[in-house]
């Protein structure tokens, strides 16, 4: 990344931050000692729920010091992605439908912080992308993009199905088409490589990759569309925005900034296809999941490169291409990552934080739903965990060595897990209420919990 890259992606969350402390600071025409809550609540920004509404420890989460969290609903089938309404209604996209549906609403009609009316509604098809804008529900099935009406008092949608993008690839690995918007009339949509690492032989050792990799040229990317155009298609109306990515299912538009930003899901498989080039402990390691800033044309490298955080800190040539755990190659030119977690924690959402209630030293994070790891045997799996990176505008700061932290943990229910299947809870939805409540959504057994500060004290 150049300094002008960095400087320019700096400087809008800089003018935000003067802006938002100019509002902050016109509203004060009380005493000095007046409540964080009480002074968010005259902007018409509603408080965070009170301390005492906490649940019992706190849904089984560990959290950091000044939150609390409760179990809005459990056992609603494999609800991944979410949306809140301004009213506190909320939206999840089910991976598979349920009773014949593939979304889920929920209201809250007590003010004890638990879903009393839940509703199925949609078409009997499950998805993973959901979003609210304009007035409109969208959501992204593994074929594309629909979205529905939604009337100002309506807790459902008063509108049919309306298709936004379809034709897409067919493909059975990676095909959710998770989709962020953008502050224009663009929505940017994930479509994954459908291969771990493009072979000639998919998933066979010593097999090597394609090259050039087909796949690339409708897949491994995010393709940009318009969000309020009815019936386009991939191939007619989409434009190719960036490459090289295997799969993104955590896709976010950050408005602080003004950019995008996602978390790839790295490859697979570095020791049992390559064993004489690649240990266990190197393949279970490796190679990071990547967080990424993504401007247009970026190329980030998939297939031909993966990011080796632990031992290099940098691109490196893939085995499937000649690479032997140090080459760098033609690598050298793909785009590196703000930063990279440990391998295969699979990272299935991203939230930016921005919000006037966040404890300071939170506000503007990103936060990171992982889903877990299911290939890091004999070592035990990892992630299962929503990690928090702090920002300092467009880029993170980095503090340590790894520039982030576990923010909510406790998911997996054990720290010794030989597979997915023992994991109690897998995060993969994260949204963001308008009181600064951080919403968490796993697809186990379909529970989604509520997390807030009760201290914004700190500065």
């Amino acid at each position: 990344m150049t300094s002008l890259r960095i400087w320019t992606g700096t400087l809008p969350a800089l003018i935000a931050g003067v802006l938002m402390l100019a509002v902050l600071a016109s509203c004060s025409n009380s005493a000095d000692d007046r409540s964080a809550n009480e002074s968010a609540t005259s902007e018409g920004i509603p408080g965070p729920p009170d301390a005492e509404l906490c649940g019992s420890q706190n849904g089984g989460l560990d959290l950091p010091e000044g939150f609390c969290a409760v179990v809005v609903a459990d056992s609603l089938g494999e609800t991944r992605h979410l949306a809140v309404r301004d009213n506190g209604d909320l939206y999840a996209a089910l991976r598979s439908p349920r009773n014949g549906h593939g979304m889920v609403a929920l209201r809250d009609t007590t003010g004890d912080l638990r879903a009393d009316r839940i509703e199925y509604f949609g078409e009997n098809t499950g998805g993973t992308g959901i979003g609210l804008r304009n007035g409109y529900l969208y959501f992204g099935p593994d074929s594309g993009v629909w979205r529905y009406a939604m009337s100002e008092d309506a807790f459902l949608p008063t509108g049919e199905k309306e298709v936004i993008v379809s034709g897409f690839p067919e493909q059975r690995s990676h095909a959710v088409k998770p989709f962020a918007f953008d502050g224009d009339d663009n929505v940017y949509v994930n479509v994954g490589a459908p291969s771990n690492a493009c072979q000639e032989t998919p998933r066979s050792a010593g097999s090597p990759g394609l090259d050039p990799c087909p796949q690339l040229n409708r897949q491994a990317g995010i393709w940009r569309f318009q969000s309020d155009t009815l019936n386009q298609t991939q191939q007619k109306d989409g434009k190719r925005f960036a490459t090289g990515i295997r799969h993104a299912v955590a896709i976010t538009w950050n408005d602080a900034v003004d950019h995008l930003y996602v978390m790839q899901h790295g490859r697979d498989q570095l020791h049992s296809l390559w064993p004489e080039r690649y240990t266990q402990e190197e393949s279970a390691e490796l190679p990071g999941e990547e967080f990424l800033k993504v401007d247009e044309g970026d190329d980030f490298g998939w297939p031909y490169c993966y990011y080796d955080w632990k031992f290099d800190g940098r691109k490196e040539l893939a085995p499937e291409y000649g690479g032997d755990g140090t080459d760098v190659g033609g690598c050298s030119d793909a785009e590196d990552p703000l930063l990279a977690f440990p391998g295969h924690w699979a990272p299935n959402d991203l939230l930016f934080y921005n919000h006037p209630n966040a404890p300071g030293k939170y506000r503007g994070a990103a936060l990171i739903a992982f889903h877990g790891s299911w290939n890091r045997a004999p070592f035990p799996q990892q992630g299962y965990n929503i990690g928090v990176v702090p920002m300092d505008g467009a880029l993170p700061v980095r503090s340590d060595s790894t520039g982030w932290r576990v923010f909510a943990d406790g998911f997996a229910g054990t720290d010794t897990l030989r597979s997915p299947g023992e994991a109690e809870y897998r995060p993969t939805g994260l949204a963001l209420g308008p009181d600064g409540s951080i919403y968490i959504s796993e697809d186990v057994r379909g529970r989604i919990w509520r997390v807030w500060p009760v201290d914004r004290t700190d500065g």
